[in-house]
């Protein structure tokens, strides 16, 4: 599976549980540990659970197993390794105090757009 396709199955499958303010960053060429980091926010531990859960599921589903998967029981911030892609996914309050987006400003930063029905 190219990285695209996979960044796509991610953002689809946290668009299925509602994730917040979905963010994919592109850092190829920046760093050596993978292609692309997608951050999203869930509004309750019980929900970036369920969100981490869910890209888990999508991804095994397309035959990518995770690498590794962390934070998956405090629900603070989940982190899935698939590799070529790393998932985060926050609290808000979580992902305002860490503010991984400012870590890499300067890198192609994508935001998933909805219009008002929630649909791309």
């Amino acid at each position: 599976m190219q990285n695209e396709q996979l960044v796509k199955v991610v953002i689809d499958a946290l668009e299925d549980v509602k994730a917040k303010d979905i963010v994919t960053i592109d850092v190829r060429g920046k760093t050596s540990i993978t292609d692309f980091m997608i951050i999203a926010s869930g509004g309750s531990a019980r929900q970036v659970k369920a969100l981490a859960e869910n890209v888990i599921e999508k991804a095994k589903e397309k035959g990518v197993r995770p690498v590794g998967q962390e934070g998956l029981d405090g629900g603070e911030w989940a982190l899935i390794d698939l590799n070529d892609v790393v998932v985060h996914v926050m609290q808000v309050e979580t992902r305002e105090h860490y503010d991984l987006e400012r870590l890499w400003m300067g890198t192609e930063q994508v935001r998933a757009q909805f219009d008002e029905q929630g649909a791309e």
